[in-house]
């Protein structure tokens, strides 16, 4: 009986220290997982916050009325061999990333966590969960043993080996063959680049790591002698160099120890790039983005603005579907201009068949924002103080408008009069979506008073609470 609690203590572990990490790097994040810890074991749900709710269907197909997660194993005596998993991919249920396998101390695993709308790549959350399945395998062989909190800690802090896992197997699989580069300290300096500042300025550029073999084929405006060669590991120094490629489209190029010169024009094929912009930067692999950075951390995180309320509450409207993607994309290209402007705005969209008639600078003649040209001068009027009123029709009707209102629930004096002016307007013209970016805080979707991206946050209740239920107990829960 005793190892019985103990083993549900080590799931219970591994599941919250895996929502710790995924949170720190992705936002608010739920895990699950499914498992069955010998092959004739009914299959168990460890879902404490509801994340596979949903799912029972294809759960229910995959696992109760199919016995082929089962029967698909390896041969008895690959499973034999102590620390190896045999993985299972992606499940590909919507709106998740799942990762298991299979190994000598547990027949089944699959993990589950959120697929996040913003985020650059699920490669390095993969590379979590498969982490987290080696763990709680390891653990179970272990158990009768030892037990240690070990676990606990290294899923909470695995950013860092999250992306360098996921780097490593990417540039492996295009290379064919293993890639001499060692990542970690890469990964290093960008990070400590990433919280260096030159004269109180936080730095921008790019910097390009390629292999040693690709050297010879770039353009290099600047080659530094041998010798001479700045280490990568000297934060301060690269970042006195960086200043010679910001605001242009040159960049520095290094081997992964040293920085090797300056470059420009096309860059070769399995690189790695970090592109600094201020504040924060973006890790990118053949110029595919992987995940941001920002004071010294990495995180999943493009970003950019979630708009999903505001998608969903166009579709659901007056409008044509044509009209609404329209407006949608408009929108976005707007608010995402100000994010990377680092300033705030707010946007009226009146979705009235005619304009109503709103306090501020009319255009005598309105511009049509699908004109690239119109959208550019949109994004400059943004910046003045007051609303860009946009029409159904996609078109600009008047900028710097005033709104006011008489006070609503749910004002927030901490965020300011663009926020709480936009919620008393709102609350008085229903046709109306308003969309306020703020500097500093999360784009902000208003309909009716109310805040509809505002969330009601959720406390982890991840508990000790008994042997997880079978499937079939935990779909008949209500």
């Amino acid at each position: 009986m005793g190892s019985k609690v103990s083993k549900n203590a080590l799931v219970f572990n591994v599941l919250q220290a895996l929502r710790e990490g995924l949170t720190h790097f992705s936002g608010p994040s739920r895990v699950a997982l499914v498992y069955a810890e010998k092959r004739d074991d009914p299959m168990r749900v460890c879902d404490p916050e509801d994340l596979l709710r949903g799912h029972e269907p294809k759960l229910k197909e995959l696992y109760i009325d199919s016995d082929t997660w089962r029967t698909g194993a390896p041969d008895p005596p690959d499973m034999q061999r102590f620390g190896h998993i045999f993985p299972e991919p992606n499940l590909h249920l919507s709106g998740l990333i799942s990762f298991g396998g299979r190994s000598r101390s547990i027949f089944y695993q699959m993990w589950f966590t959120e697929h996040h709308p913003d985020m650059c790549s699920i490669l390095p959350t993969e590379r979590w969960l498969e982490h987290a399945a080696y763990l709680l395998s390891h653990d179970f062989a272990t158990a009768r043993t030892f037990l240690t909190d070990s676990s606990h800690y290294v899923l909470r802090e695995y950013a860092t080996h999250a992306v360098h896992d996921a780097l490593v197997d990417s540039v492996n699989f295009n290379v064919g063959r293993e890639s001499r580069r060692r990542i970690y300290p890469i990964l290093d300096a960008v990070l400590e680049l990433s919280k260096t500042p030159e004269e109180g300025a936080w730095p921008r550029g790019k910097l390009v790591f390629v292999e040693e073999s690709c050297l010879d084929d770039l353009h290099l405006m600047a080659v530094f002698p041998e010798g001479e060669r700045p280490n990568i590991g000297n934060a301060k120094h690269i970042r006195k160099i960086l200043l010679a490629v910001e605001h242009s489209d040159r960049w520095l190029v290094s081997d992964g120890r040293c920085l090797m010169g300056i470059g420009r024009g096309p860059l070769p094929q399995r690189r790695i790039s970090a592109e600094f912009f201020g504040g924060y930067g973006f890790l990118r692999l053949d110029g595919e983005t992987v995940c941001s950075f920002s004071e010294g951390r990495f995180y999943s995180s493009n970003r950019r603005a979630k708009l999903v309320q505001l998608e969903e509450a166009l579709l659901t409207s007056d409008l044509d579907s044509s009209q609404a993607h329209t407006l949608f994309q408009i929108v976005a290209n707007i608010v995402h201009g100000a994010q990377d402007r680092k300033h705030g705005c707010t946007l009226v969209l009146d979705l009235d068949p005619e304009a109503k008639p709103i306090p501020g600078h009319q255009l005598k003649n309105p511009l049509d924002l699908q004109d690239p040209a119109n959208l550019d001068l949109a994004k400059s009027l943004s910046k003045m103080d007051g609303a860009l009123h946009i029409g159904a029709d996609a078109k600009l009707y008047r900028f710097a408008c005033l709104l006011d209102g008489h006070s609503v629930p749910g004002e927030d004096r901490a965020r300011g009069a663009r926020y709480n002016s936009a919620l008393r307007f709102s609350a008085e013209h229903h046709h109306t979506l308003i969309v306020v970016v703020s500097s500093d805080r999360p784009v902000s979707v208003i309909h009716g008073g109310v805040e509809l991206s505002a969330t009601c946050p959720w406390r982890p209740t991840i508990r000790l609470s008994g042997t997880p239920p079978t499937l079939s107990q935990w779909i008949t829960l209500e």
